[in-house]
Formats: structure tokens, sequence, C-alpha cells
């Protein structure tokens, strides 16, 4: 193995973890939402992509609390 490859695998550790916080949260946002919008398939889509933005709502809605 060359110090270069060791170096690139190291600093992508280093970086890493907020992924799998996001993650959960999108799964968790995916079940609240198909338990709300469950029924036609459009209605799912819609669900699904809630879950994807999740975080924007969240931000909206604490920037509109001030």
């Amino acid at each position: 193995m060359s110090d270069a490859n060791s170096s690139n695998r190291g600093s992508a550790v280093c970086k890493g973890g907020a992924g799998g916080i996001w993650f959960l949260g999108f799964i968790g946002a995916l079940v609240y939402y198909l338990h709300t919008h469950s029924g036609t398939f459009w209605l799912v889509l819609v669900a699904f992509m809630k879950s994807v933005v999740w975080p924007a709502f969240v931000v909206y809605h604490v920037l509109a609390l001030r």
C-alpha cells in the first residue's frame, strides 16, 4: 500500500459521521410523513419528498420564532 492511498483513506474517515445522523433523521421523517400522508401513490410520493427536505422545514420554523 502506498502512502498516498493511506493518507486519502485517513482523511475520509476523519470527515464522516454526520451522514448517519442525517439518515436516521430521514428515516424518522419518512415514517412520520408516511403515517400522515398514507393513501394514494401521489401522497406517498409527497411524503417521500417532504422527508428529503425536512431540515428546511425545521430551519424555517425555528427562524419564524424570532
